[in-house]
């Protein structure tokens, strides 16, 4: 009897932990700051906005797809929430932009993937997501590497990394 006890209980936590993954329980309007934390976690990022509000960043890479933002009104109340790593935010970068202005959009890259190529004066930033198709993708910011503006972007399924040497680390992809 214990030992379904245990398994039940490892259930309910892991069951607790994927409706925790987005905050989609609480609803706009009703649900604070505090809620928003208490079942998401303390936020990566958080900034003011210029209307007394606050947007809260809550990363779930690097092998997870999404980036969440939770917008709080200035009374600490729920706004919005939503995913930015999405083909609609990604073409928002534009050639010019500051690493600020990208972050501010996507929420922070995966740093471990973070690369400078020396001979083009280029760094590149990196955020994993699920595509159009449901399959896992890359999407990368080129800046350049002195004035750290934006020059291009670029995104690929991560099918075709394989085929570049690069370990498939395809798995299961969910909008």
């Amino acid at each position: 009897m214990p030992y379904r006890l245990a398994v039940v209980a490892l259930f309910a936590g892991l069951l607790g932990a994927c409706a925790a993954y987005d905050g989609f329980g609480l609803p706009p309007g009703a649900a604070r700051v505090e809620d928003m934390e208490r079942v998401m976690g303390p936020p990566a990022m958080r900034w003011s906005e210029t209307d007394g509000g606050e947007t809260l960043v809550y990363p779930r890479g690097p092998m997870g797809f999404h980036t969440f933002f939770v917008r709080i009104d200035a009374q600490g109340n729920l706004l919005s929430r939503e995913n930015v790593l999405d083909t609609r935010h990604f073409a928002r970068i534009q050639a010019g932009m500051t690493t600020d202005e990208v972050v501010r959009i996507l929420g922070p890259s995966v740093a471990a993937w973070t690369v400078y190529y020396k001979a083009r004066d280029e760094l590149a930033w990196e955020w994993r997501y699920c595509d159009d198709w449901n399959e896992p993708a890359r999407f990368n910011v080129l800046f350049d590497g002195s004035s750290l503006r934006v020059r291009t972007t670029l995104a690929s399924p991560e099918s075709l990394r394989s085929s570049f040497g690069d370990d498939d680390r395809r798995g299961w992809c969910s909008h």
